[in-house]
């Protein structure tokens, strides 16, 4: 079954007139300042926080883009990155990441350097968006010479910190909006046909296919079990189309895709899939379970250098 979508023609990928109705489609529903811009100023008495780049999208506005840094950090120490808001509509990302700042970053000072990017591309947070106004998806550009300017920004903070990250993990959501709009405009932008597909009732972990590192995956697993339920697999074993490897954990080639995860070298690293339209799942509990899959992921790098 295809699904109609209200820009391009069928089979056609998109041109730039299809990309600009697309962009001219998407309407400002909160704002950055008042949600991240103000949470990350508060942060600044105890944490590090540095402007990384600005986003320039012209009358849409220009949005900075900052990064939280351990108050305490040390040059000595390995590092981590935890990455959120890649995907501007995956909301406890976001707000997940900046939870965990402001509960339990210190709680880390002298064992190991954390490096924070709460919302990566604030563009598509304030418009519940995917991509960027280019119609491209930040998390398959983390590549060279990246188009997307939010995934270069990215690119060219961590590049000085090359080889001292011994974890990052990436926080994302699945949503019903993914099955409802963002595939169905993908399949369209690419002149693709669009397939139906299940969304997942629970939390689930993406690892890489590379190197996988399946006892961390699962210590993180464990981790959000105790906040919110881990999604079961589908009658053919599996979540979002591939395989399950184990409980709550599938695989994708990171670099070969230009995710996020993908954009270091360290030895531990995961994408988090928090599902918050679940009715057992409350938004709070979805940030929860962001902080909690953090703090499992560093406990374990650090348990295990």
């Amino acid at each position: 079954m295809n699904a109609f979508y209200p820009i391009g023609t069928p089979g056609q990928p998109w041109g730039e007139p299809e990309k600009s109705a697309w962009r001219a489609s998407q309407k400002r529903q909160r704002s950055y300042a008042d949600d991240v811009l103000s949470r990350i100023d508060a942060l600044r008495p105890n944490t590090q926080v540095e402007a990384y780049g600005e986003i320039d999208w012209g009358v849409d506005g220009r949005f900075p883009v900052y990064a939280i840094r351990s108050q305490a950090w040390d040059d000595s120490l390995p590092c981590a990155l935890v990455t959120g808001g890649v995907h501007g509509y995956e909301t406890s990302g976001v707000h997940g990441a900046l939870d965990f700042v402001q509960g339990h970053l210190a709680d880390y000072d002298g064992r190991i350097n954390v490096l924070v990017v709460p919302c990566i591309s604030p563009w598509a947070y304030e418009r519940i968006q995917r991509w960027n106004p280019l119609a491209l998806d930040p998390n398959r550009n983390f590549i060279a010479a990246s188009p997307c300017a939010e995934s270069a920004a990215v690119m060219r903070l961590v590049e000085p910190l090359a080889g001292r990250f011994i974890v990052h993990i990436d926080l994302h959501e699945t949503t019903d909006t993914d099955e409802s709009e963002f595939r169905p405009a993908k399949s369209a932008r690419d002149g693709q046909p669009f397939e139906p597909d299940t969304i997942p009732d629970g939390f689930y972990l993406c690892g890489d296919s590379a190197d996988p590192q399946a006892e961390f995956q699962q210590a993180v697993i464990a981790a959000v079990a105790k906040v919110t339920h881990i999604a079961p697999p589908d009658a053919k074993n599996e979540i979002i189309g591939s395989p399950v490897v184990a409980h709550g954990v599938i695989n994708y080639p990171y670099r070969e895709l230009g995710l996020c995860a993908g954009v270091t070298d360290a030895r531990y690293r995961t994408t988090t899939e928090v599902y918050p339209d679940s009715p057992r799942a409350t938004p709070a509990e979805c940030n929860a379970a962001q902080v909690a899959a953090v703090r499992a992921a560093l406990d374990y790098a650090l348990a295990h250098r």
